[in-house]
């Protein structure tokens, strides 16, 4: 087996003034209300690049590499994942929304406490940035702190980490539990904390409430991706980037970083790569609007269930599962965003820049891993040999998307495709206990306040 040796970067520091500080600008991002209101943000200004801040920054690595042919198309993977605290693309945005947080320390002294509602990735790489900040030596735990609300379902994902192990941080850095039945409930949940306590925990204890759920805060790290291809692999129009989402924050990240290399004469607007998209029968959501400028679930195709074999099938939809142990499948809780506010503006760039979307089911991936797990081997990237014990699917989703997509001729002849490595890793780590299980307000005053 030839191993292929990726063409690496460092994704932040590597692009820090010239791509992400533009992409600030470019977006509009600006700071928020004043600390103790419920819109508080800080500024998108970010620490110089001193050794401390180069160290915190330093599992910040994205690699290039050829991944094999398939039917007729150049794979390509572009992996996210090579920081071992997270093993996702969250890495980025978290260590960018991290460093704003210790700027804005350094700057005005107030303190400050995020808070952010997550599927589960999100809130690890948020935790790991807030724990290398610390090693770093760029705030301390009375300075910086973090509030993760993540549902029941998404316990596996969650690692013991620095922040657990320590009683002093993890009193400070609550992992709550939600038991609500709908997982999307964190939102609303840790957005009613926020609305609710941002004056009180001000007042009271002298601490500022930063919700992070913004689209803003995610792209301005992601926008680095177009300038890290644009170094190693330049694009052409012949090629799309297949990316399994929920919102594709992502994409449209990577979008933004086009636009910042294009405006600077650094990229042709001709050569925009496609898109295609990838998303599980739990969360079609992207796909349909895509295809049918609707959320409704109606325009799922009809699935017959077959005693023989004991699955569901259908064959009216080239875009959906021709089968699945389940049309309700939820093959990956990472991806639970219903009707995302992020899709008309995702589709609007499929349809300028070429694309579509599709939608894959746990049966086809198994079918596909085999292939899948010999492909990241020659980029250096292991699957254990059991897909059962994965515990994040993104990586095995996007290359299972990919080939159904080429097998049924919805992938142009002659394109390459870039596979956003976004997630991938197992069970070959310690998962961590939360501080408190909540369903209600009241519950996660308690988990929270008390402890201050």
């Amino acid at each position: 087996m030839t191993v292929t040796t990726p063409a690496t970067r460092n994704m932040i520091t590597d692009y820090y003034y010239d791509v992400v500080a533009a992409a600030v600008r470019r977006c509009g991002a600006v700071p928020g209300d004043a600390p103790g209101t419920p819109g508080f943000a800080p500024g998108f200004d970010l620490p110089e690049l001193t050794p401390a801040v180069r160290e915190f920054y330093a599992a910040a690595t994205v690699g290039w590499s050829p991944l094999g042919h398939y039917g007729g198309h150049d794979l390509t993977m572009l992996d996210l994942t090579a920081n071992p605290g997270t093993r996702t693309t969250k890495t980025f945005a978290s260590m960018v929304i991290v460093a704003r947080a210790v700027e804005h320390i350094r700057r005005t002294g107030e303190r400050l406490c995020i808070v952010t509602p997550t599927s589960g990735n999100k809130g690890v790489a948020l935790r790991d940035s807030v724990a290398r900040a610390y090693a770093a030596g760029l705030v301390t735990p009375e300075q910086l702190s973090i509030v993760v609300l993540a549902p029941a379902a998404t316990r596996h994902k969650f690692r013991h980490d620095a922040l657990a192990a320590d009683p002093a941080t993890r009193a400070v850095n609550p992992l709550l539990r939600y038991t609500g039945a709908d997982p999307e409930g964190v939102k609303a949940l840790g957005r009613a904390f926020v609305d609710e306590y941002a004056g009180t925990v001000h007042d009271k204890h002298g601490v500022t409430l930063w919700y992070t759920l913004d689209l803003r805060n995610y792209l301005v790290a992601d926008a680095a991706r177009a300038a890290f291809e644009a170094d190693v692999s330049p694009a052409t129009g012949a090629r799309w980037h297949a990316h399994a989402v929920s919102s594709a924050f992502g994409l449209l990240g990577y979008n933004l970083g086009r636009d910042v290399l294009e405006a600077a004469g650094d990229a042709d607007p001709a050569d925009r790569p496609g898109f295609l998209l990838v998303q599980h029968l739990g969360t079609p959501d992207m796909v349909l609007s895509l295809r049918h400028g609707s959320f409704e679930r109606r325009h799922c195709p009809a699935y017959a269930f077959d005693e023989s074999r004991g699955v569901w099938t259908q064959d009216a939809d080239l875009r959906f599962p021709a089968v699945t142990d389940d049309p309700a499948e939820v093959l990956d809780p990472t991806f639970y965003t219903h009707r995302p506010v992020t899709s008309p503006a995702m589709n609007a760039l499929v349809e300028r820049h070429g694309g579509d979307g599709i939608v894959v089911s746990r049966r086809e991936c198994v079918r596909r891993y085999p292939a899948a797990r010999q492909w990241l081997a020659n980029a250096g990237l292991t699957l254990p040999d059991d897909p059962e014990r994965l515990r994040e699917w993104s990586i095995l989703m996007a290359l299972t998307g990919v080939c159904n997509a080429v097998d049924r001729g919805l992938v142009p002849a002659g394109h390459e495709i870039v596979v956003h490595g976004t997630g991938s890793y197992c069970d070959d780590f310690r998962v961590a206990e939360a501080d408190a299980e909540v369903s209600t307000l009241a519950d996660v005053v308690a988990a929270v306040l008390d402890q201050r």
